[in-house]
């Protein structure tokens, strides 16, 4: 599977954007997936993960009710809508997929990544 990821930008603080994460190769439907962030001087970190279907969610404490994972397995593409963003969501964000369980991918155990778009909230 390869992933691009696309829709990064600058945007000012309580504004949104919308991710999406395009997948060929492999059924992406096959594939649990999931959005981590770098920070400049940071490690990387989780932000959202979706299972295969859609049918479950989950998120980073800081995001929740602030964005929304979803994905279209018709289209093979991953989203990640992001509402009300702040200056400490500025960072590289990354899509990742995996065949592995849920919790080991929001671990950082995927078997494929995106190659970043970044995004940059001012104040």
């Amino acid at each position: 599977v390869q992933l691009q990821a696309s829709g990064g930008g600058s945007v000012q603080a309580g504004g949104s954007l919308r991710l999406s994460c395009a997948a060929s190769g492999r059924a992406f439907s096959f594939y649990n997936a999931a959005w981590f962030r770098q920070a400049p001087g940071k490690e990387r970190e989780f932000v959202a993960a979706i299972s295969w279907s859609g049918g479950s969610t989950y998120y980073v404490d800081s995001v929740e009710g602030r964005f929304t994972a979803s994905r279209d397995n018709a289209k093979n593409t991953l989203y990640l809508q992001m509402n009300s963003l702040q200056p400490e969501d500025t960072a590289t964000y990354y899509c990742a997929a995996s065949s592995l369980a849920l919790d080991s991918l929001i671990k950082g155990r995927a078997d494929y990544w995106g190659q970043g778009t970044k995004v940059t909230v001012s104040s």
